[in-house]
């Protein structure tokens, strides 16, 4: 590996190059986490039930193809622009199509199996292939931006913005373009607005993408070494899988995904069926993204004074504290529902900002132990696992929601199930919230100090 110095500077450029990347990957991965479910139940009919079982099957196929993507990036040669930018331009064009083909309201009158199959077909094939092909790439991107530990910092800050404000736009504009209001002041689903909203993002997208491809410079150079020895997958598997850094990252990625895409999905519903208030959930969208933008000058410096897994477990701790309130104060008023979410969000949010820095800390830190740079497999790896943690969130979202009574074959739900609803919403991010930073405590170990120590090892192995 080595740092090529024929090339610009690192800079704000491709701060923003990058930032633009998950940008296009959130009007695809916001607009499915928060809006599928409710397009599968409240326009298609399907089962809440059934939505979760297809969650769960693409999560196995996901167990292959990321694993396969990491390792295609790690041994292929890299291309006159670079390793990693490449297969954002091939691949740009088809995770968008794919999206768009999934909202396809049209399908509504047809027989129940043929949409099942339809939705299984679709889902697998965006989020589980090209997602997948274009995702993976984008991640390990980030170690050879830049070798400098601030630096990675800064893109995992910039990429957080970037998902902040793809939340912003689908937050905010979304849910006052897919929902009516009738006679009696329900919220209904317009099913043609969904399809014609999935093209807009999916163009979008494409855009973004192509902004991160133009903006961004790969610097380190990886070249593979034809002398290595070989290793095996299953041989690389079975050393990731002793490395505490990353099942500990590994663990508190899946709570966190567990709480925040459960959040995201099931508030589709306590702003519609419990609040009856569609507004007040384009509020709440906005109101989310005011921490993460006011943190994020911060994060930075915060970090580099206390440390990434400090400051990350004491955010998500609080943040649980503030989704435990709302469970016990079971407020009927949408303003004091959103205020203390609020100050959840300056919890967790600062985690959000550094997380993707946390994997290019644990890429480092297998460096150090086996002299082996593997930023696509771990990277897959972890991507792989936060997956699971998608997976669980929509099938927990949708088993919860039958658990309390959602029924998907009317539009306007008893007071018992809004109540419920309201429940689900609450108690179970909180404790999942809290679990992630326990997680961070106990199980992870690159705390300030060693993190420091493995960035001087590194630094003293390529000058040497």
């Amino acid at each position: 590996m080595k740092n090529n110095s024929n090339v610009r500077l690192f800079g704000i450029k491709d701060k923003i190059g990058y930032m633009f990347g998950d940008f296009g990957n959130d009007f695809t991965f916001i607009f499915a986490s928060s809006f599928l479910m409710v397009f599968y139940t409240k326009v298609l009919g399907i089962s809440a039930s059934m939505v979760g079982v297809l969650f769960l099957v693409a999560r196995c196929v996901d167990a292959f193809t990321d694993v396969t993507m990491g390792r295609i990036v790690d041994k292929m040669k890299p291309a006159k622009d670079g390793r990693f930018r490449p297969w954002i331009r091939r691949m740009c064009g088809p995770v968008a199509i794919a999206s768009f083909l999934m909202y396809q309201s049209g399908l509504a009158g047809a027989s129940m199996t043929v949409k099942i199959i339809y939705m299984f077909v679709t889902y697998i094939l965006w989020g589980s292939i090209f997602y997948t092909s274009i995702n993976i790439p984008y991640g390990s991107m980030a170690s050879v931006i830049s070798s400098d530990a601030d630096h990675r910092s800064s893109l995992s800050t910039f990429r957080s913005v970037g998902a902040t404000l793809a939340g912003l736009v689908i937050g905010v504009g979304a849910p006052l373009l897919v929902y009516t209001t009738d006679a009696a002041g329900n919220q209904i689903v317009e099913g043609g607005r969904f399809t014609m909203i999935a093209g807009v993002f999916s163009i979008l997208a494409v855009v973004c993408y192509l902004l991160c491809y133009f903006l961004t410079t790969e610097r380190v150079q990886i070249e593979p070494d034809p002398n290595a020895e070989k290793v095996s997958f299953l041989q690389t598997v079975k050393t990731l899988v002793t490395n505490r850094a990353l099942l500990g990252i590994i663990a508190a990625a899946i709570l966190l995904l567990l709480a925040s895409l459960m959040t995201q999905s099931v508030n589709q519903y306590v702003f519609v069926d419990y609040f009856k208030n569609k507004n007040a959930l384009s509020v709440m969208s906005m109101c989310g993204i005011v921490p993460t933008l006011l943190l994020a000058p911060f994060a930075v410096p915060i970090t580099r004074k206390f440390g990434k897994k400090e400051v990350g477990a004491t955010g998500c701790i609080i943040g649980g504290l503030a989704c435990l309130a709302l469970f016990f104060i079971h407020t009927d008023s949408a303003v004091v529902y959103i205020a203390i979410n609020v100050i959840g969000y300056f919890g967790f949010g600062i985690f959000n900002l550094i997380i993707w820095a946390f994997i290019t800390d644990v890429i480092d830190d297998q460096e150090v132990k086996t002299y082996k740079r593997e930023d696509g497999t771990i990277y897959a790896v972890y991507s792989f696992a936060r997956k699971i943690g998608q997976a669980l969130a929509g099938g927990l979202g949708g088993f919860a929601l039958g658990m309390v009574g959602y029924d998907s074959s009317v539009q306007v739900q008893t007071q018992a199930v809004a109540n419920g609803i309201y429940n689900i919403a609450t108690l179970i991010p909180g404790i999942l919230y809290i679990g992630v930073g326990l997680c961070l405590i106990f199980l992870y170990p690159l705390n300030k100090k060693r993190v420091e120590a493995n960035v001087a090892a590194l630094k003293a192995r390529r000058e040497a």
